[in-house]
């Protein structure tokens, strides 16, 4: 029955990545980096955006003032933790491997 199907070719996105002999697993890993590093990005943009709206809709409510400070502070926060986790990264590739961007550009070996 499975006959029937015909030959199934590998889809051409595919062809990006090499194969796992070759560091395609550690082309995927980065890629997984890179698409949350973009996520984080996006994701502290729109959080400024609604802390300012929140911000500038507040008036003369302190609490609300505070609230959208409060925001605003826990979204620079974040953008430090994501930019310090690739510098950390950086330096203990550095410091174990001699590579610092041995971590952030993996390259996994087969045999």
């Amino acid at each position: 029955m499975l006959y029937q199907l015909g030959q199934i070719s590998k889809p051409p996105a595919l062809n990006n990545f090499q194969n796992i002999e070759s560091g395609g697993l550690g082309q995927l890993i980065q890629l997984i980096f890179n698409l949350l590093l973009a996520g984080g990005a996006i994701y502290a943009v729109i959080n400024f955006i609604l802390a300012g709206y929140g911000f500038l809709s507040a008036g003369d409510d302190p609490k609300k003032m505070g609230s959208a400070w409060a925001k605003i502070y826990q979204t620079g926060i974040g953008l430090l933790v994501m930019a310090g986790s690739f510098l950390l990264a950086a330096i203990f590739g550095r410091l174990i491997f001699g590579d610092a961007s041995f971590l952030l550009q993996p390259v996994i070996p087969t045999i």
